[in-house]
């Protein structure tokens, strides 16, 4: 019974290494991805499939772990293994994402407006701040570094917007035909942006075992609210 118990711990143990290993590789890509579109590296475009690839791996290998031992642990064991399980899912879409972004770079960066390089490396860049907040709420159980990343996908939404607004006004026939490859490349950084947010709220559940909205409700509280609420918890843990 020791032996078993032992060997779900070293399974656990494993399944949280390699889904800190993906937020990794994850964030690695979308610094690669904003490196790629700013000076077409090559070194950058083969660090993004390499990300894809270890990422589709991970995934593999995670699934695997969970699906043979989750009915065999505890409550909060099994709670750990989905939260990770659904945080390797959306980093496996991201790296597909930036995989695409890459693709596209490699095909039509160098016809690219400046305007539009520099746009997409702001979103890309973005991406790369949202996944290393996303990682560090995981590693901390930090609903602050989780909120942050909530809020941060706002700004994605702009920068894609802005970007969507500026091609959808430009009636040049020379940036036409680039156009449909710049849309569709900020569309895949928003999307990525929204896989960020969707780990971020996982963190919030996992940490605080509520919704994100009842998260959320508490950080718009005034302080002097909090801390009157914190001292009447206080009283009722007495009582």
């Amino acid at each position: 019974m020791a032996t078993s118990s032992s060997n779900h711990h070293a399974d656990i143990s494993q399944v949280t290494k390699l889904t800190l290993d993906a937020f990794r590789l994850a964030c690695s890509g979308a610094a690669a991805a904003a490196e790629a579109i700013a000076s077409g590296s090559e070194e950058a475009l083969k660090a993004l499939r390499n990300c894809e690839i270890s990422l589709d791996g991970i995934d593999r290998d995670v699934d695997e772990f969970c699906t043979s031992i989750i009915t065999r642990v505890s409550e909060s064991d099994a709670r750990e293994l989905l939260a990770c399980m659904k945080f390797v899912v959306a980093l496996e879409r991201i790296g597909d994402l930036l995989l695409s972004f890459g693709n596209r770079v490699e095909s039509v960066g160098p016809r690219l407006a400046a305007e539009d390089k520099k746009a997409l490396e702001s979103m890309a860049t973005r991406l790369e701040s949202m996944l290393g907040e996303a990682d560090s709420a995981y590693r901390e159980r930090s609903l602050d570094r989780a909120v942050t990343v909530l809020r941060s996908d706002a700004e994605m939404d702009r920068l894609r917007n802005l970007i969507f607004l500026h091609h959808l006004e430009t009636h040049h026939e020379q940036r036409r035909a680039e156009s449909f490859h710049v849309l569709f490349m900020a569309q895949g950084l928003e999307r990525a942006g929204d896989h960020a947010k969707n780990i971020a709220e996982e963190v919030c559940h996992l940490v605080s075992g509520r919704t994100v909205r009842h998260v959320l409700r508490s950080y718009d509280i005034p302080d002097e609210k909090l801390f009157i609420e914190h001292l009447r918890a206080q009283h009722r843990e007495k009582q």
